[in-house]
């Protein structure tokens, strides 16, 4: 019987010696793992810093050498999206035109505009957007037109880029075909979004007045100086409009038969409407704009056709647009402030 308990004490403590050791190996292993997690993390962070640093010296001599080259523009780091409304927008302001300002003057207090081309270094802009302006024989109006219109653009904060349409030679001006014209250049440049099509002698007085296309075409000009700041008349769709790349070419651009002044801009109006799209305008105290006095330019005369000619967009739309606009291409210069394109439309077609 003495023989069996000791027996009993000696496995009882050998049992519990196992269990000692078994509890010290644990711990040991864990105290080693607890250790060696913290020597590797220490390790993780020391190889992420040199890797950080080495990133940030190649980014930083990227950008210098994308910098030293003026062709290409900076490179733009991973950046969240514009607001829909930027942050340094005024508001309303009262337009003054210097008589003695120079396309120098306008470049120097644009640096950051790059061949008539800019976009924000902050944020990435909304929409991609080329303003078309059709030209002959307008050169002060177009100085005025950029001296306020890019910095008006560069407020909300746009990706944009300008062209001017310039028809040479004495055939009647053909505002519509220029633009015509301007939305095949451009495209064949950049990817746009948006197009405005935007008259020389109309200048924006509000920057509240977004210069980015909607769901629908839209026609910004709702008031100006000469007519009391309210619309022209109903359907009005001159002056300054925004239309989509698609929209655009759902209604096949504008019709190139408008000769002279008139009728091109309610034919465009008349195409959106048998496309089942409806003309949206901002509120009337923002859409306002100065339009710059001038008398009529020879060769830019009333065209007596054009009441006859919109009694027929109904039947010439698909085969009178961006699907039939022939020019000559003489020259597409890219200037400081502007993209110059340079047409000639030297036959004219004849009125059916």
């Amino acid at each position: 019987m003495a023989l069996s308990l000791n027996l009993f004490h000696c496995l009882y403590k050998f049992r519990v010696l196992v269990l000692v050791t078994l509890c010290l190996m644990v711990l040991w292993t864990t105290f080693s793992y607890f250790v060696d997690s913290r020597q590797e993390i220490s390790k993780a962070k020391n190889m992420m810093e040199v890797f950080r640093k080495i990133t940030s010296l190649e980014n930083s001599q990227r950008e210098e050498k994308v910098e030293s080259n003026t062709n290409v523009p900076a490179l733009k780091s991973f950046q969240g999206l514009c607001p829909a409304l930027s942050p340094y927008l005024r508001g309303a302001s009262k337009l003054t035109f210097k008589p003695s300002v120079t396309l120098e003057e306008v470049q120097k207090e644009n640096p950051q505009v790059v061949e008539g081309r800019y976009h924000p270094t902050e944020c990435s802009a909304l929409q991609r957007v080329a303003i078309l302006i059709p030209h002959r024989n307008r050169e002060r109006h177009l100085l005025y037109l950029l001296e306020h219109l890019h910095p008006f653009l560069q407020r909300q904060q746009l990706d944009y880029g300008i062209y001017v349409i310039h028809q040479a030679g004495n055939a009647k001006f053909n505002r519509a075909k220029l633009l015509n014209v301007g939305y095949l250049e451009a495209l064949k440049e950049a990817n746009w979004d948006c197009f405005i099509f935007h008259d020389v002698d109309l200048v924006p007085e509000n920057d509240f007045n977004i210069y980015m296309c909607d769901t629908q075409p839209k026609h910004l000009v709702v008031g100006r100086n000469n007519t009391g700041y309210r619309l022209r008349y109903r359907g009005y769709f001159g002056g300054v409009t925004a239309l989509t790349r698609d929209q655009f070419s759902k209604v096949n651009g504008f019709s190139n038969s408008y000769w002279g002044w008139g009728g091109e801009d309610d034919d465009l109006r008349i195409r959106v409407e048998m496309q089942k799209m409806k003309v949206v305008r901002p509120s009337a105290d923002i859409a306002r704009y100065t339009m710059i006095f001038h008398n009529r330019d020879p060769g830019n005369e009333e065209n007596r056709e054009r009441m006859k000619l919109l009694r027929q967009v109904s039947r010439t739309w698909k085969t009178d647009g961006l699907n039939s606009c022939s020019y000559k291409l003489l020259s597409v210069e890219h200037n400081p402030l502007y993209i110059n394109i340079t047409v000639d439309f030297s036959v004219q077609p004849k009125v059916s």
